[in-house]
Order: C-alpha cells, then structure tokens, then sequence
C-alpha cells in the first residue's frame, strides 16, 4: 500500500477540524432546550443511580491538588495527545495509519450530528442549586482559561459551550487508547492506552463539564465510527480508482494523420518509408546539379 503523503494529511486533517469547529458553532441551540437537556439526563442518572458527577465535582473543587491538574488536562491534553497519536502512527505504523485516521474523522463527524440534535448544557453550567462548580471558573488564576470552558479569556465566542453530548474528549481519548493498546509494543504504551480514557472520563465529570451519560455517548459514537470505517474506506477507494482511471494526456498533444502544427515543416516519405524533409541539403535528397 502507498504510504500517505504527510502534506496531504495534514491538508486533511485540517480541512476536517475546520469544518467540525466551524459546524460545532452553526449548531448552537439555544439556552432554554439545551438546560432542559440537560436537567433530563440528570433526571435519568439519579433514576439510575449513576450520577457520580457532584461527588466527584466536589473533590475537585476542594481539593486544589485535583482540582488544578484536572483543569489543565481538559484544556490541553485533548489537543496534545490526539494529534501526537496520529503523527506516531504515521511515522511508526503507516499499514495502520489511514484506517486510524478514517475512524476518528468518521466518529468526529458523528459527534457533530449529536451535537445538533441534542444541544445540552453540562453540568457546570446549571443553576447554583443542582450543587454542581465551575472548577475552571474556580481556579482560573491558574490558567489562561476563564469562565467559558477551556477557551482563552476573552474567546468564549468561538465555542459552543452547549456541545456536552456526547463527549468527544472521551471520545477521543478512547480512539488514542485504543491505538497505543493496538499498536504499541510496550507495557508502559499499552498501561498508557488503558489509563488514557479512564482518566479523561474521570476529568470531565470532576470538573462538571460532562455528565456520565455523556461520556457513554462519546464512547458509543466511537464505536459507530469503528463499524463505518470500512465502509468509508472502500468509497474513498473507490473514488480515487475512477480518478486514476479516468484518461489523462500524457507527453504532450498528438495530432490526426496529415495534420500540420503552424510552423512544422513538411515531411515526404521515400519507398524504404524513411521521412525526407523538404529543405535543401536534407539526407537522401539530391541537390539541383548533382547527381548520385
């Protein structure tokens, strides 16, 4: 199989994140549904006896050792992590690579879908009553983060702080585990692969920006992109099998039998069929006044 070019993933990738970024914003809903969305999925984890969020929202909140660390890693490791599993795979498991890749767009995608359909307010962003901290709000003299998830100070616009369901940090993180799980040849990367997912669904509900539900949507939508991947993968053959296939001119223009370029010389043949030109002195031609 030929190896991808690294400029044309790239190209990729950048193309793809771009369009979900910018889709996650066109999608807003608005406040009202995505706070009863929310309260609804509340509902059901205390039916269900799953509400883990607020006990763990708590110990982050007053604990500062917890706390802090976990604010950092839901700002950053999302965007760290994931981009340095797929430059590993294409340097180190390029047989591997592309269906990797295909998975996570796949499933990025899918998440978008969830998204517009289901705008949903996280936890952090209820009513005081529900008992639920804001801990990035609470320790944001410690980052550059401010009250509006992970975004810088002063760029809370360019989120949509109503994308909790399903939780692509989650998401995402179970994509990298899997792949260090699959593909790495160590203990320490496959303990890595393992603990990766686990500790980015304790996060995310510590820090009240997902509810657990959430996090089972995030893992459900990656397993969807798994059983797409093939599928995508064999239509994107496909298309560049009626690409390659289509005709090309190749090595410049051919013209029809007897067809003259503007400024091409006329060409005679002789009996042995070799090409005379008509200019004086040309090979096999007889000057005026000469003979054989």
């Amino acid at each position: 199989m030929r190896r991808p070019r690294w400029w044309a993933e790239l190209s990729l990738i950048v193309v793809v994140y771009a369009a979900y970024s910018g889709g996650r914003l066109l999608v807003r809903g608005d406040e009202a549904s995505a706070v009863e969305h929310g309260l609804a999925l509340l509902r059901w984890e205390q039916v269900l006896g799953i509400d883990i969020e607020a006990p763990l929202n708590r110990l982050f909140t007053d604990v500062a050792a917890l706390g802090v660390p976990a604010d950092f890693a839901y700002a950053s490791l999302h965007y760290l992590v994931t981009p340095a599993v797929l430059v590993w795979l294409f340097h180190r498991r390029p047989g591997h690579y592309r269906a990797a890749r295909t998975w996570l767009m796949a499933s990025t995608l899918l998440g978008l879908v969830g998204f517009t359909l289901l705008p949903t307010c996280p936890p952090r962003l209820l009513a005081p009553v529900h008992g639920f901290t804001d801990t990035m709000a609470h320790f944001s003299a410690y980052g550059w983060w401010g009250a509006e998830a992970s975004a810088p100070r002063g760029l809370g616009g360019l989120t949509n702080q109503y994308a909790a369901m399903p939780s692509l940090h989650v998401g995402w993180a179970l994509w990298c585990g899997a792949m260090l799980w699959r593909h790495g040849r160590t203990p320490a990367a496959k303990l890595l692969g393992a603990a990766y997912p686990l500790v980015t669904t304790v996060v995310v509900m510590g820090t009240a920006n997902h509810y657990l539900l959430d996090a089972v949507a995030g893992a459900a939508v990656m397993g969807a992109g798994s059983l797409l991947t093939p599928y995508v993968l064999r239509l994107a053959d496909g298309l560049r099998g009626r690409a390659e296939a289509a005709p090309v001119v190749r090595g410049g223009c051919e013209t029809s039998t007897g067809e003259r370029i503007p400024g091409q010389r006329s060409v005679t043949t002789t009996a042995d069929d070799t090409p005379e030109r008509g200019v004086p002195g040309a090979s096999g031609a007889a000057s005026p006044g000469k003979t054989r």
